[in-house]
């Protein structure tokens, strides 16, 4: 019988192609759905899903005509995936020819054409969304530069159509809004602070200068040659005082010691030394420094080169003081605002800029004057200190649903066609889309000058070359691949004692590092499926099997070079059995079993994931592997015997296939050559009949079918990007997306910019098209 299947964007998975084909090769006209479509069903269908006996609720015999399929568009959809898989008919009944099968594919396709030719665009509802977690963090971050994560106590997000950040499953609970009023005053407290604190020292005795191992007389330091240095981490930008108190005893030749400070390894000053080391003298660099790390240090110019005299340089510390000014970098950004701009004005220009940034739009005048009167009236309480103003102002909006929620107002609420989003709300997709965040200022003010859509090519590839891409890897990627089940993830560790916390996050950080580069250097998506090259750590390679000199293979061979601090380097692959995400460990990892590898679950993942054609739900009450005791062989012989059961075999022929290709990899993502049944068979026999003999064969074949690869990846960023489930409708829209990729060879960035002006993304639904759609839904 037939079963519901979520929505398919294109034929089935194995065969479609072939059909396809053959349909081409058929006369000229095209077969209608009451000629080809209705006789395929008499013929094949209407004994189980008619009049007379409906299999899983399903009357076919209602179709008569191709005006009743698109209301069950999802139906049809699901219909065709199971004909062209061989799910349906059952095997023991009379099968359809090719040329039936291709009849009844050309028919019912030619059936949704038709009807996207003749409809308007529909780009579709997208539900008010509240920001995720991540998303509120990273909002947060760059309204006020306070960079923690205030949403750690949130709810999880929970998760839709395999994403987090979709509209219609991000609901709000009275424990939101109890956590968003906490949130809010705490990050209102690191934003502005009422007293600032004095600028801090910190003093380091000479003892513990690098390098160490030297004497002290008399708690100094007595330098002969070369450097002294200490590393101090600073968490506020600003400028910072470097202090050493150094002195010398005398020199018979007259010469002063001379010494020069240097930062982070740049030499800024060059100082002498006269003072005896009773009388301390003190030496000092200004200079502006950024958050970070930093190395403060010294270096001895003229040392002793002989025993003729016994000129010494002693050091006693080293002083770090500073930031000058220790308000946080938000509240200096707005006293400069407040500063620079006439009294009558400060206040209120400042709101303006603040809340365009937090609303990503501009405030009405109404919202500008209620704010304001927010502000101002916490200052008047404070005796007229405005950052107790701008403390209360942040408090508000913060906890504002126009904070919270991605607001997209229609600026033409009355017109009946889809028409665009304005520019602000076209910026405020792109940044959330692209970096999880707000959009920055040169979105803002390309959407002020209404000159965001002509430049979204541009703004994608500086986007996408901005740190803040970053986003797209670890919310987009990471949940596509479904790679968050990695953390949770536990295998036996007993056959597995090897696995822990350093090589799980080892494995994330190598397809995180993978997937990354494909993003900032504009590969191919196709890289995706197979690449010459990866990232791994000094775990990693012990797990790989590499050594000095050996390649990324799996085998041990090639070039990797251990920098000795077990950081990620970038290595070129020479061997065929690695490359591309499928041979990835983390996705070997969370494709197996606790105990052992599982064909099953990587051929699944690869129906899902990669192709995007997932095969329908198991049966009711059909056992695993484990609970069949009567199954005997090797795991390949005992899948073959799985597979005689009907309710079984349509969709084994297609998942394991797919996962016996990467039996040589154990179930945490070691390269094997045999188990305990004896040497690994990885060939196989695809449901199309194309045959391979291992993982870099299949990867071939793979991206071979790059219609599907492409056609999934922009399904799942598009459903990403505009937060909700994909429709029939968004059909039209997905071909142009995949035809534009298509012709710049298929590069990340022609892809992403391909979604960007698509009507999904960059429309609205107009009142005819809601009200058509909410009578259809």
């Amino acid at each position: 019988m037939f079963v519901g299947l979520p929505f398919l964007h294109h034929r089935a998975a194995w065969g479609a192609a072939a059909l396809l084909a053959l349909a081409a090769s058929l006369p000229a006209a095209v077969p209608d759905f009451k000629g080809a479509a209705v006789s395929f069903m008499k013929k094949h269908c209407y004994d189980c899903h008619g009049e007379k006996q409906k299999k899983a609720d399903l009357d076919l015999t209602k179709f008569k005509d191709d005006t009743n399929i698109l209301k069950e568009h999802k139906l049809w959809k699901s219909i065709l995936q199971q004909v062209n898989s061989s799910e349906m008919p059952p095997k023991k009944q009379p099968q359809p020819t090719p040329q039936e099968l291709a009849g009844f594919n050309s028919a019912i396709e030619n059936s949704f054409a038709l009807a996207e030719k003749k409809s308007p665009p529909d780009p579709g509802r997208v539900t008010l969304r509240r920001l995720n977690r991540t998303e509120y963090n990273h909002t947060v971050r760059d309204l006020v530069n306070v960079d923690f994560n205030p949403a750690e106590n949130f709810p999880a997000d929970d998760i839709g159509h395999g994403f987090d950040n979709i509209g219609d499953v991000l609901s709000i609970s009275p424990v939101h809004l109890e956590r968003y009023l906490a949130a809010a005053e705490g990050i209102a407290a690191r934003a502005i602070v009422l007293d600032p604190p004095k600028p801090p020292t910190r003093t380091t005795a000479s003892i513990f200068l690098e390098p160490g191992g030297y004497g002290t007389e008399n708690s100094t330091r007595p330098v002969t040659r070369g450097f002294l240095l200490n590393r101090q981490k600073l968490t506020l930008a600003g400028d910072y005082v470097f202090r050493v108190r150094a002195g010398m005893t005398n020199a018979p030749d007259g010469e002063p010691v001379r010494l020069a400070l240097l930062v982070d390894d740049v030499e800024k000053q060059v100082f002498t030394v006269t003072a005896p080391i009773k009388k301390w003298e003190n030496l000092e660099l200004n200079l502006p420094l950024p958050v970070g790390e930093h190395t403060f240090s010294i270096k001895y110019l003229n040392p002793v080169t002989s025993g003729v005299t016994n000129r010494m340089l002693f050091v006693q510390q080293f002083q770090v003081v500073g930031p000058a000014d220790t308000r946080p970098e938000f509240q200096q950004r707005v006293a400069a605002r407040l500063v620079n701009t006439p009294d009558d004005r400060k206040l209120r220009e400042f709101t303006q800029w603040f809340l365009t940034r937090a609303f990503r739009r501009p405030p009405t005048p109404a919202e500008l004057d209620r704010y304001l009167k927010v502000a101002q009236a916490a200052a008047d309480d404070a005796k007229g200190r405005w950052e107790a103003g701008v403390q209360q102002l942040l408090k508000v909006v913060l906890c504002s649903p126009k904070f919270l929620f991605r607001v997209e107002l229609d600026s033409l609420p009355r017109y009946p066609g889809a028409h665009p989003l304005d520019e602000y709300q076209l910026a405020a997709r792109l940044s959330y889309f692209l970096w999880s965040t707000m959009p920055d200022d040169e979105l803002l003010a390309l959407a002020a000058k209404h000159q965001l859509t002509p430049a979204l090519e541009h703004q994608v590839r500086r986007m996408l070359k901005d740190p803040k891409a970053e986003s797209l890897t670890q919310n987009f990627a990471l949940q596509w691949l479904q790679l968050e089940r990695l953390k949770t993830f536990a295998p036996d560790n007993k056959l597995f004692p090897n696995f822990d916390e350093r090589l799980r996050r080892a494995m994330l950080r190598e397809t995180e590092l993978f997937f990354g580069e494909i993003v900032r250097e504009d590969r191919s998506v196709l890289d995706l499926i197979d690449a010459d090259f990866t990232y791994v750590n000094d775990t990693l390679a012990r797990h790989y099997g590499l050594n000095s000199g050996g390649d990324a293979s799996g085998r041990g061979r090639g070039g990797y070079r251990s920098r000795g601090d077990n950081s990620f380097n970038r290595v070129t692959l020479t061997g065929k059995e690695r490359g591309g995400l499928l041979t990835h460990a983390s996705i070997l990892t969370v494709t197996s079993n606790p105990t052992r590898t599982s064909p099953v679950k990587r051929g699944k993942w690869v129906l899902e994931q990669i192709l995007g054609t997932p095969p329908p739900p198991p049966p009711p009450n059909v056992l695993g592997l484990e609970q069949q005791k009567q199954l005997t062989g090797t795991l390949r012989q005992r899948m073959e015997q799985h597979r005689e059961n009907p309710a079984c075999a349509n969709c084994h022929k297609q998942m394991d296939a797919l996962g016996f290709a990467f039996e040589n990899f154990d179930a945490i993502g070691r390269f094997r050559s045999k188990t305990d049944e004896g040497p690994i068979d990885p060939s196989g026999t695809l449901p199309d009949g194309k045959s391979f003999q291992g993982p870099a064969e299949l990867k071939a074949i793979l991206k071979g079918k790059q219609e599907l690869v492409v056609r999934n990846l922009a399904e799942q960023l598009l459903t990403y990007g505009i937060g909700r489930g994909l429709e029939f409708y968004d059909n039209r829209a997905l071909n142009q997306i995949c035809a534009q990729t298509a012709k710049a060879d298929h590069k990340f960035s022609a892809l992403i910019t391909a979604i960007v002006k698509s009507d999904p993304f960059r429309l609205r639904r107009g009142t005819q098209l809601v009200k058509q759609q909410e009578g259809a839904e």
